[in-house]
Parts: C-alpha cells; structure tokens; sequence
C-alpha cells in the first residue's frame, strides 16, 4: 500500500481533487455517449471533417471512456498507487478524444478537454510515500 504525502497539504488536496473531477468527466462522458447514441438533435453532424465516425460509434467510444474513467477515479479514492499513471494516460486519451469530437459539440469537448488538463496536472503534482518510509522529522 502506498500513502500520499500530508506534508503537502496542496498535493493531498490535489489528489482528492483529481479523482473527484476524474468521476465528474466520467458521469459527463457517459451522458455525452448517451445522448449521442441516442442521436439526439442536439449533435452536430459536420459533413467534412478528418475523424469522422458515425455518431453510434462516438457514442460507444464516449460511454467506454466514461467507465474507464470512473473505475480510475474511484481507485483514486482508494489511494491506489496505479490509478495515478492510469489516470495521467486515461486523461491524455479523454483529451484526444474530445479534440476529435469537436466539431460535434465544440463548447463541450473544450470544456472537457480542459478539465482533463486539470486532472493531468493535479496527479502529476502528488508527492508519493512508500509505507516503510522513515517519517520525516
């Protein structure tokens, strides 16, 4: 088991911050997929793009990428010392994939883009303590 530094009372709170927004983007990427494989009038469908998928595989894309973050978020609670590099990687892939998404909801996938960059950089911050670690003095 490894413990997060309390030294650093930033970086604990950090943690908790990242693993909370993590569960966030996860809930949004879910009802993003959702509404998506719904078809929902809401979606922008543009004719000439680079990544075009149809809106049935983004929705699909978009609900996977909600559980993935959603089970790393929660596993971030947990004081997992993995979730960490999962969630930096998960986060980066969130990011790719909402760039992609752009011209379908432009505001959203910004909003979500920016989001995971709050995350990458709250789990990069965290100062990690192995257990057997003489306490500092």
């Amino acid at each position: 088991m490894t413990t997060y530094s309390t030294r650093n009372a930033w970086a604990s709170g950090l943690m908790l911050f990242a693993a909370a927004v993590m569960l966030t983007v996860g809930l949004f990427q879910i009802l993003q997929g959702i509404a998506a494989l719904a078809q929902d009038d809401v979606m922008l469908v543009g004719p000439e793009y680079t990544y075009t998928f149809d809106l049935t595989a983004w929705g699909w894309i978009h609900l996977l990428m909600g559980a993935v973050l959603i089970g790393v978020g929660a596993f971030l609670f947990t004081g997992a010392a993995w979730a960490r590099w999962a969630g930096i990687a998960v986060a980066i892939l969130c990011m790719a994939a909402n760039f992609m998404w752009l011209p379908h909801y432009p505001f959203w996938a910004i909003t979500l883009i920016g989001m995971n960059i709050a995350v990458i950089w709250a789990l990069a911050v965290v100062e990690i303590e192995p257990d057997f670690a003489p306490p500092a003095r």
